[in-house]
């Protein structure tokens, strides 16, 4: 079963320090998309954020900003925060300690900054202390589901709107796999954001 918020308990599971939301008193929310940059979906989100004058977050896994780095100059030049994704988007829980902080310097070489998030929400004790040293790591307050071919266009914004608080970090994804679902849930959520008196932050 997947868990597209982050309740309390599930947050004591994992280790301290890590970052699911913005301590903030303003009406602002955090838009982040992981697994990018590609030339199919990308494009596709900074139109639309470029519509609605938003900056957001992009989490980029390292092997495709080294395929596509015309796409992610894009990111750079619209003024979006970006974040380490890992080089090759592996598994905590079933890659060795050693070669996941592999991963994450070898991604590390393409981009700037402290940000990281860790593919598929794994991480383990041991890896998120040695991380929290150079990153601020960041998970979510909601999981939007629309990489998620079994959950339709309706439920992946539901899941933000339920969601949706001071200080929320949102996720959607610049992947193929979730670009029907995304394109059509991001501009929604935004109006129902705005709508709502919300304003939308980098990280």
């Amino acid at each position: 079963m997947t868990i597209y918020s982050a309740p309390f308990w599930l947050r004591a599971f994992y280790p301290k320090g890590l970052i699911w939301n913005v301590p903030t008193g303003k009406r602002e929310v955090f838009l982040t998309f992981d697994d990018g940059p590609v030339p199919e979906a990308t494009p596709v989100v900074l139109e639309i954020l470029k519509k609605y004058n938003i900056k957001a977050t992009f989490f980029c896994v390292g092997e495709n900003v080294q395929k596509y780095p015309e796409i992610f100059n894009l990111l750079l030049n619209d003024g979006h925060a970006i974040g380490n994704h890992t080089f090759h988007h592996v598994k905590a829980w079933k890659t060795d300690y050693i070669t996941y902080l592999s991963e994450v310097a070898q991604c590390q070489q393409h981009l700037h900054g402290n940000l990281f998030r860790p593919p598929h929400g794994q991480i383990t004790r041991k890896l998120a202390r040695d991380l929290q040293k150079d990153y601020r790591i960041i998970m979510w307050s909601a999981l939007t589901g629309d990489y998620d071919k079994n959950i339709s266009v309706n439920q992946c914004l539901a899941n933000a709107v339920k969601n949706t608080k001071p200080g929320a970090i949102i996720v959607f994804h610049d992947s193929i796999k979730a670009l029907d679902r995304m394109k059509y849930t991001l501009p929604e959520y935004i109006e129902y954001c705005i709508a709502e008196g919300y304003s939308f932050g980098r990280l």
